[in-house]
């Protein structure tokens, strides 16, 4: 089998994105072999260089690190007009145009997708907004924060009895930038059929309604508002966490015949035919009073104890990981999702790695995430001619 790597080499994506969801779609990109063009606010660069602690001993963010890898930096000062004509001839030698600004900002400059594509025929642009280009909302600015509260996603998170609550990670920013990646990817294998371009729009509130999922569909089917669980699952049961006698741990029993594995396994087999809980449908029914003689009986031994018996017979189950236990997995190990990288400041810094496992063309990460304007004299030579004085000379006037 001939392996092959970067697939999509050759590609150069001109990034106008900061912070997280715009980010986090270029770096999939670079995972994947793209050259991406990071361009940045003289002096200051991407808004999630300040965020912290904590910070690097070099002094770089944390948070900005983590959405980052495999690409080039380079300043550019876009409110100035040379600056404006900078971007016009990195866009000509561009396949792919990425903003996450304001609604609107790059036609208010003059950009708009049919002048891009005059600039670059067949260009990919894709924008990356709080609620997308048209709408009511269409001019609001996009925090993960008032989208996840917005598109339902905290009305179902969070403790049964307890408040709402927000993921963990800004899921509505991660998961537009992965959509968005997605949609790119169609466009530029449509670009090898057709020539032509295509105009993106993504949104956050979309994307996150659309993780809505089943959550959505039963509140369609049934009418009924989902309620918080925690937990457990609006739809299986036992299918949940537990608390052992010393920590927490998770148990999926995912069908009727798993019940009768766990049944077993617990020792009590009068559990498999009481009608109480002999099918998922009445098991969700009756939810409660299994809940609680589970619970109650999970608390006389530690979680290894129960952990140890599900993994023999074969039940879905696991510890609930802090992060350091998360690394020490020796599946997560064996799957190499913590790196190092080389860094030009720190030596070196420990990255997560790409979950893409291509085996044919792997995806490698090969660039730390790049300091402010690392790559500014190296791109604007490469690219568009520019020699050493008029880098220099662009500096001293502000435009880099």
């Amino acid at each position: 089998m001939s392996v092959t790597n970067n697939l999509l080499e050759n590609i150069c994506v001109i990034d106008l994105t900061r912070v997280l969801a715009g980010p986090y779609c270029t770096m999939m990109l670079g995972d994947l072999g793209a050259d991406i063009i990071k361009i940045e606010v003289p002096g200051r660069g991407d808004d999630t260089r300040h965020w912290g602690p904590p910070f690097t001993k070099g002094g770089e963010s944390a948070y900005y690190l983590s959405a980052n890898r495999n690409k080039r930096s380079m300043t550019l000062n876009l409110k100035s007009e040379q600056g404006l004509e900078i971007l016009k001839k990195l866009i000509a030698k561009g396949d792919v145009l990425v903003d996450n600004f304001k609604t609107g900002t790059l036609s208010r400059w003059g950009l708009d997708y049919e002048t891009l594509q005059e600039i670059r025929p067949g260009l990919i642009y894709c924008t990356v907004t709080g609620y997308g280009y048209t709408g009511p909302y269409s001019s609001r600015p996009g925090y993960d924060l008032i989208v996840q509260a917005t598109g339902g996603f905290m009305s179902i998170t969070g403790p049964e009895n307890g408040d709402p609550s927000r993921a963990g990670v800004a899921i509505a920013d991660i998961s537009t930038g992965m959509f968005a990646a997605n949609a790119i990817l169609a466009a530029l294998y449509s670009r090898e059929q057709t020539g032509k371009g295509q105009r993106i729009d993504m949104s956050l509130l979309d994307s996150q309604v659309a993780l809505l999922s089943y959550a959505a569909t039963n509140y369609f089917v049934s009418g009924s508002i989902t309620n918080r669980l925690g937990n457990a699952h609006p739809n299986i049961v036992p299918y949940q966490s537990f608390k052992a006698r010393d920590m927490h741990f998770v148990l999926a029993v995912g069908n009727d015949k798993q019940w009768e594995i766990l049944c077993k396994s617990i020792n009590k087999p009068e559990w498999i035919d009481d009608k109480k809980y002999s099918t998922n449908a009445v098991r969700v029914n009756n939810r409660k009073v299994l809940i609680d003689h589970l619970s109650k009986l999970f608390a006389t031994q530690n979680a290894k104890y129960w952990l140890d018996i599900f993994d023999e017979v074969g039940l879905p189950s696991g510890p609930i990981n802090e992060l350091d236990k998360v690394f020490e997995n020796e599946q997560i190990k064996s799957r190499d999702m913590r790196i190092e990288l080389p860094h030009s400041i720190d030596n070196k810094v420990t990255l997560l790695n790409s979950p893409i496992k291509i085996p044919t063309s792997p995806t490698k990460p090969h660039k730390a995430p790049p300091t402010l304007g690392e790559h500014t004299e190296e791109i604007l030579q490469e690219k568009i001619g520019v020699d050493q004085d008029t880098v220099a000379k662009l500096r001293n006037e502000g435009i880099l």
